[in-house]
């Protein structure tokens, strides 16, 4: 049985754990005292031998990524933090920099020092001030203790970090996107090559890694690769944080090793609400393929999920029931996807419009049977045409839906409409008395 491992949620019950002397006290910024005693090369080397992968769902080797950067480029490098957590059903990043904001800062600090950057950014959905604020108040403290500005606690390092609140969108998740929002231009999708590490923030070497990821890096430097390595798998090293919610007993954020699977998971969670199965379920967030109560043993690492069919991605663990309509289910995704598009690019732009349309049709009873081939038809349309993977993303759940449940998209058609009561899939489904579909 895989057991939890509290690490950057060790100090979540502490009253002060967003403070920097309640992150002290459990020996919080030795790591940077450690990394800051160390030649910059050998911290990049020892994230590479950890096997930390991006935790923001692409799963790119971090170290790798650290190493990209052009030796022979006289411009600044900059270290930009993608906070923009924006994916529907992942919720990691926003607890994690609210409880524990200086775990971010020191591993901010250690990977500027690691690429030798003395600029970094750390780049906030714009919806969450709250997130802002508290980032901000850290920022501030360590300031004042000599942990950021000129010569870092002591070491002769220079470092400056500002917070920045972007708009609200979600391609700003793409991180040419969110470079091009970060330099005050419109968040859009850059033609890549070149790649940031070569030409980024202002076309200069850039690193840009999620926050889980960044975060995981003075736990590393702290207590060795051997330490990482030990958890999770072969290729899936370490930790992190699966996000559960829907119709589970005990929604929240669960930090276990990769590689666990979702039967042990939901054991911890409780299981499904009382007196309900599970029907499917995202393994990485809205935009990865879904899975069914038949993946419940698939290991949740980046190799085992990918060969059962879907994504890791940012581990958004969403648990439906049997009372969930998958058709209405997958048109709201695809409706967020639809409203989220740049329109930069027509097969996303115009792709995600029409399947909004064909999916509210068969809902409303007005759709044919040819209606489930045209969804197939725009998915084919828009898998590796889009400009970035937002068309992807928004692909996988309709193209997986439809090959775990055609059935229900027949009877919408057949039974005139959508054969649920949606009712019965709140928190208070059970109390409801009234009967019919769609409700």
């Amino acid at each position: 049985m895989t057991t939890l491992t509290p690490i950057l949620s060790e100090n979540w019950d502490r009253t002060d754990s967003y403070t920097l002397d309640g992150y002290r006290e459990t020996g919080g910024y030795q790591a940077l005292r450690k990394a800051l005693d160390t030649d910059p090369d050998a911290i990049v080397d020892q994230v590479k031998q950890a096997g930390l992968r991006g935790r923001g769902g692409a799963g790119f080797p971090t170290g790798m990524k650290w190493g990209f950067l052009p030796d022979d480029n006289p411009k600044p490098r900059y270290l930009v933090v993608n906070a923009d957590e924006s994916e529907p059903g992942t919720c990691k990043d926003v607890p994690l920099m609210l409880a524990n904001p200086h775990v971010l800062l020191e591993g901010v600090a250690i990977a500027a020092y690691a690429i030798r950057s003395h600029q970094a950014f750390i780049y906030v959905r714009g919806e969450v001030l709250h997130v802002v604020r508290r980032l901000r108040q850290a920022v501030a403290e360590a300031y004042e203790a000599g942990i950021f500005g000129n010569d870092v606690l002591g070491s002769g390092f220079d470092l400056e970090v500002v917070v920045h609140a972007g708009a609200g969108a979600y391609i700003c998740g793409e991180e040419t996107a969110l470079l091009d929002s970060l330099e005050g231009y419109r968040g859009q999708p850059r033609l890549k090559p070149p790649f940031p590490a070569v030409a980024g923030l202002y076309a200069s070497p850039t690193v840009v890694n999620n926050v889980e990821s960044i975060a995981s890096v003075p736990g590393i430097v702290a207590n060795g690769t051997e330490w990482f390595t030990a958890m999770g798998t072969e290729k899936s090293a370490g930790f992190g944080f699966f996000s559960l919610s829907g119709h589970v007993a005990r929604p929240g954020q669960y930090e276990a090793p990769l590689g666990i699977t979702l039967r042990e998971l939901l054991d911890m969670a409780g299981g499904m609400r009382p007196g309900h199965e599970l029907k499917f379920w995202t393994p990485g967030g809205s935009s990865t393929p879904i899975f069914t109560d038949e993946h419940l043993d698939t290991p949740l690492d980046f190799e085992s999920v990918g060969q059962a069919g879907s994504m890791l991605g940012t581990r958004a663990l969403q648990l439906f029931d049997e009372t969930t309509c998958v058709v209405r289910a997958v048109g709201r995704w695809i409706a967020f996807y639809a409203h989220e598009s740049c329109g930069k690019c027509t097969p996303c732009r115009e792709g995600n419009y029409w399947m909004v349309q064909v999916l509210d049709r068969l809902e409303r009873g007005e759709g044919t049977e040819a209606d489930i081939d045209k969804l197939l038809d725009i998915c084919d349309n828009l898998l590796g045409r889009a400009f970035c993977a937002l068309g992807d993303g928004a692909a996988s759940p309709v193209m997986s839906s439809i090959k775990y449940f055609r059935q229900e998209y027949v009877d919408h058609y057949e039974q005139g409409g959508c054969p649920f009561d949606h009712s019965r899939s709140t928190l208070w489904g059970d109390r409801v008395t009234t009967t019919g579909g769609n409700q």
